[in-house]
C-alpha cells in the first residue's frame, strides 16, 4: 500500500513539472518603446507640481528600436525610394487622443500606423488606417492613407545608435522627431 502511495505522488509530481515550466522567448534585438506628448505625461501620477500632475496625454507612439551596429542605415540598410515601417518588427503605431491635423488633412482621434517613403532630401510620412501589421509588407498607400506630409531630411554629426522618436512642443501643436544614424526628420502635428 505504501508503494502505491509513493507511485501516485511520483506521477502527480511528474505531471505538474511540465505545466510549470515555460519557454519564454529571448529578448528581441529591437525592443519596443513608446513616447508621449506631452513628454513625461505617463509619469503624471508621480509629479511634484500641479501642472505636471494635471497633464493630459495627447499622443502616444509605440515602436521597435533597432540599433545601428556600425551599419549605414539610410540609403543602404533602408533603401531610398522604399517604404519603411519606421522601426523594426511590428508597424509603428500612433494613438491620437484628440483630433489632429497632419499635412493639412484632419485625422480623427484614434489608433493608426506610421510609414515613411524614404528619400535622400525628403521623406513622405504616411498616417495609415492599417493596424496590427508586421513591417510594411502589406502597406498600400492607395488603400489606407488618411494623411501624409513631406518633410525635409536633416543631418546630424552626432550618431544616434538606436532609432529614437520623441515629441516637442510647437506653436499650434507638436512635432514628432524621428532620429537614427545621422538622420533626423520632423513631422508637424496640429491640434
Amino acid at each position: 500500500m505504501k508503494h502505491i502511495h509513493y507511485l501516485v505522488m511520483a506521477i502527480c509530481c511528474l505531471t505538474f513539472i511540465p505545466a510549470s515550466a515555460q519557454n519564454f522567448p529571448k529578448m528581441d534585438a529591437s525592443p519596443i518603446d513608446m513616447s508621449y506628448y506631452p513628454s513625461g505625461v505617463a509619469h503624471r501620477f508621480f509629479a511634484k507640481n500641479d501642472k505636471d500632475k494635471n497633464a493630459v496625454p495627447v499622443i502616444r507612439i509605440i515602436y521597435s528600436r533597432p540599433q545601428k551596429k556600425g551599419r549605414d542605415i539610410f540609403g543602404d540598410l533602408e533603401k531610398f525610394g522604399s517604404i519603411w515601417r519606421i522601426g523594426a518588427n511590428e508597424s509603428t503605431e500612433i494613438l491620437f487622443m484628440k483630433d489632429v491635423t497632419i499635412g493639412g488633412s484632419p485625422v480623427k482621434a484614434g489608433r493608426y500606423t506610421v510609414y515613411a517613403l524614404l528619400g535622400e532630401q525628403e521623406w513622405t510620412l504616411y498616417i495609415s488606417s492599417d493596424l496590427d501589421g508586421w513591417g510594411a509588407y502589406a502597406f498600400d498607400p492607395a488603400k489606407s492613407v488618411i494623411a501624409q506630409v513631406v518633410v525635409p531630411v536633416e543631418s546630424t554629426s552626432k550618431t544616434i545608435e538606436n532609432l529614437s522618436i520623441l515629441f516637442e512642443e510647437a506653436e499650434g501643436g507638436a512635432t514628432m522627431v524621428i532620429g537614427w544614424d545621422h538622420t533626423i526628420v520632423r513631422m508637424p502635428i496640429g491640434f
